[in-house]
């Protein structure tokens, strides 16, 4: 089973035919899913006693594929999409082969020395000291869940929450739904601010709430969590202000940028996230809007030393690794075993450069407010909020939820566009995430077209 004969060569070209002509793509197809049954149907049982040789292939590419819808489309606009470039893609494939363990330097040495620099130019954009360092994590889930494991530990190491007592962590409502997960598997109590007219987490708020749960819920307050971009619409929180009250706290702010730290690389909004600098840890995923394929979260501390103190895991077979002074990725996040998650963004944004990601980004804010302005020139839509990123939320009057459905179903079986409609306090609206540079100003306006 393991060696390369002429079978496997013979895989092996068609497997990189398959790739190739997948990347050549353009646009690529949407597709959609299948029921169970009917992918049973055609596709049958596949682990079997003697295997099934290359045929595994085909029914990969003419069964099982058409059935995930394709996120790199640009016309697919739900969630928040992944449109990674042809060199990540790529790499993705070297890293696959290259069997790099990507959880310590004495194994992977040359992985984690270029996935830091690729962490090192994200700490730049965020205004973070020559300390700062990090880790390439799955998502932002295990990311948020690590940088709040870092927060509690360094208020435990400080005295300001004592051993066995409920932390407290506070943020808005409109806080990723991992910030809630997070503090349930670590049995931390959640104090919930709330938002100004525009959303958004504020220091005077911040302060308020603190203040009116009293001293005791602020005594074991550990950690403040703002978001750099909330994954419904898109909301940057008032990072400026809620920095100088979580040093007036004494508190670790954690910023949640999974989907728009990517904005930190384009001129156009950076200004909105002034104080981020004076924050003790954020994320931002490559995967969302920074071009690189799943699975990419960059987790990145001012002071990594304390992320190295709470997560290193301690064994006889690690004292190898854990006793020196190497930089070993492992350390600073949940969990030991991982693949250098991070190359394949490094090898892209190495392979283009930085100027080429910001004028990317910029290609999907230009779009973004194109909608935005469609949005408000069409009589039967409304705009639900200004974007502040490339997040676009809208309403067709009129439309119940059940309507709003049949069109997104509509367009996804018409195999033309896939966008889900998502809720608004309370009210379901439509919503464009826009992170693919392939989306076009037309793509918008068609999909608004089947609206009227």
């Amino acid at each position: 089973m393991h060696r390369y004969d002429e079978a496997m060569e013979t895989l092996g070209q068609a497997v990189l035919g398959y790739a190739r002509q997948r990347l050549r793509l353009d646009p690529v197809p949407l597709d959609g899913p299948r029921t169970a049954e009917e992918l049973m149907g055609s596709v049958g049982q596949t682990i079997t006693e003697d295997g099934l040789g290359a045929a595994v292939l085909d029914l990969f590419t003419e069964k099982l594929a058409p059935a995930c819808i394709s996120i790199d489309h640009p016309r697919y606009l739900s969630f928040i999409p992944c449109a990674p470039t042809e060199a990540a893609t790529l790499f993705d494939l070297v890293v696959g082969a290259s069997s790099v363990y990507g959880g310590s330097w004495l194994e992977g040495a040359g992985a984690v020395f270029a996935e830091n620099q690729a962490l090192r130019w994200l700490a730049d954009l965020a205004g973070f000291g020559p300390r700062a360092g990090g880790v390439f994590v799955p998502g932002g889930t295990v990311g948020n869940l690590s940088a709040l494991v870092a927060a509690r530990y360094a208020a435990r190491a400080g005295g300001r929450l004592t051993a066995g007592a409920r932390g407290v962590v506070a943020t808005t409502e409109h806080s990723h739904s991992s910030i809630v997960s997070a503090c349930e598997l670590m049995d931390t109590e959640l104090l919930p601010v709330a938002p100004d007219a525009n959303g958004r987490l504020t220091g005077a708020a911040l302060r308020e709430a603190v203040e009116t749960a009293g001293p005791d819920v602020a005594g074991r307050l550990f950690a403040v969590v703002a978001t750099a971009g909330t994954t419904n619409l898109g909301i940057v929180d008032d990072l400026a202000s809620v920095a100088p009250v979580c040093r007036e706290l004494g508190v670790w702010m954690h910023v949640d940028g999974a989907y728009g730290g990517a904005g930190l690389a384009a001129p156009s909004v950076r200004p909105r996230f002034d104080g981020i600098e004076q924050a003790d840890s954020f994320v931002v995923d490559p995967h969302k809007w920074l071009f690189a394929p799943f699975d990419c979260c960059a987790l990145v501390y001012a002071d990594p030393e304390v992320a190295r103190a709470a997560h290193t895991q301690k064994a006889g077979y690690l004292d190898v690794l854990t006793e020196g002074s190497d930089f070993n990725p492992s350390d600073y996040a949940v969990g030991l075993t991982r693949r250098a998650r991070g190359l394949p963004f490094w090898f892209s944004l190495a392979t283009h450069g930085t100027r080429a990601y910001t004028e990317a980004l910029e290609r999907t804010l230009t779009v973004a407010r194109y909608a935005a302005a469609e949005v408000v020139r069409r009589d039967y839509l409304d705009l639900v909020r200004e974007p502040d990123l490339s997040v676009v939320a809208f309403r067709r009057r009129g439309w119940t939820p059940a309507q709003y459905q049949a069109w997104s179903d509509n367009l996804l079986a018409a195999n033309f566009a896939f966008v889900v409609p998502t809720v608004h306090e309370g009210e379901t609206v439509a919503r464009f995430a826009i992170v693919n540079p392939r989306t076009t100003e037309a793509d918008i306006s068609n999909i608004l077209d089947t609206m009227a």
